[in-house]
């Protein structure tokens, strides 16, 4: 058995012993080193919050009242780009009632034959008092037919008015605006037909188509 009692440090070796220093890690340098791995997470969640921040700014229902108020629709993905053109209906419309009249005027309008069967009611009253046979013709039946032709001249040359309204539209109207293909067409028809009925029921009127049949004395 071994008696042999290790000695005790002295004082000035225990004050070596605490003033050597450690070599191994220090017990709270693993604290301080966590927080520096991680200073860049701050920063991202800051990013993040402004991100948001601005998304809920541009989803503020007071900036959508504040565009409503001047005029601006916050829904409106560039609807202002293509602006919406007229339909040109009134001329579509202009075009048919245009063909429809001047063909109304060349088959005999029931206004025409009113007016004519009125003047020949004038007539028959006025012949008592004619004295010859062109005079008593004249009243019966010329100035009806007169009066027949100059009723369906003007519906005739109104025709003729309105087609020519309708294809002369487009050029006082926006750049580079035209009208269908059908409606020139039926413009272009009405056109015609004015322009026949105008000649035929000038010519009647004027007693130079069809005049008057000339009795014996």
């Amino acid at each position: 058995m071994d008696t042999t009692k290790t000695a005790a440090p002295t004082a000035p070796e225990a004050d070596a012993a605490e003033d050597k220093p450690v070599t191994g890690t220090p017990a709270g340098a693993g604290d301080t080193a966590a927080p520096a791995a991680g200073t860049d997470r701050p920063d991202a969640e800051a990013a993040s919050d402004a991100t948001t921040a601005s998304a809920d700014a541009a989803e503020d229902p007071a900036a959508e009242e504040a565009a409503e108020e001047a005029g601006e629709d916050p829904d409106d993905d560039g609807a202002d780009a293509f602006p919406e053109r007229p339909t040109g209906v009134g001329s579509a419309a202009a075009a048919l009632t245009a063909a429809g009249l001047g063909l109304i005027a060349l088959s005999g309008s029931w206004v025409a034959r009113v007016i004519g069967e009125r003047q020949t009611l004038i007539g028959q009253i006025e012949s008592a008092n004619a004295t010859t046979a062109k005079e008593k013709i004249a009243a019966l039946y010329g100035d009806a037919w007169h009066m027949t032709a100059l009723v369906n001249g003007l519906l005739s040359s109104l025709a003729l008015l309105l087609a020519a309204v309708v294809l002369a539209a487009p050029a006082f109207g926006a750049p580079g605006r035209v009208h269908p293909t059908w409606v020139r067409s039926v413009s272009w028809a009405a056109v015609a037909l004015g322009v026949l009925g105008v000649l035929l029921f000038g010519l009647m009127y004027f007693d130079l188509l069809v005049p008057l049949p000339t009795a014996a004395e």
